[in-house]
Formats: structure tokens, C-alpha cells, sequence
């Protein structure tokens, strides 16, 4: 695997969990969230494994879905 892939893969990883983190946060269910962002559930389960490349607008919908902003997606503490 090349460099970059990798920091790629770490990257989705790592958004995948933030996402999740704060959907457990506002005690959203996997289902749910799923079908706020009118996708398939399985789909979301992808997402917040980190194995598939969200786009802006999906993310869009996730922050929508759990009333927050984009940039929370991005900031840890």
C-alpha cells in the first residue's frame, strides 16, 4: 500500500468515528441516523468504518441529520 492510500484509509477512519462518536453523543441509533440521511443502513455502517469515501454532501446530510456543524466533524479534542 502506498503512502498516501494509507494516510488516505486513516483519514476515512478517522471521520467514520467522529461521526459516530457524536451520533452515541446525541444518542442516535445507526438505523436512524441512516435514515434521517435517506440512505441504507448499511451504507452508514461503511461511513463510520472508514471504508468508503463520503462526499460533501453526504457529510452535509450527516451534519444536518445530527444537527451540528460541518466543522465539528473535523475537530477533536
Amino acid at each position: 500500500m502506498k503512502a498516501r492510500e494509507k494516510e488516505d484509509g486513516d483519514f476515512l477512519a478517522a471521520l467514520g468515528s467522529r461521526i459516530a462518536a457524536i451520533r452515541k453523543e446525541k444518542g442516535v441509533t445507526q438505523v436512524e441516523l441512516a435514515y434521517r440521511c435517506d440512505i441504507e443502513k448499511s451504507n452508514m455502517r461503511r461511513i463510520e468504518a472508514g471504508n468508503t469515501n463520503v462526499t460533501v454532501l453526504m457529510l452535509k446530510r450527516i451534519c444536518t441529520a445530527l444537527e451540528i456543524p460541518m466543522n465539528d466533524l473535523f475537530v477533536t479534542q
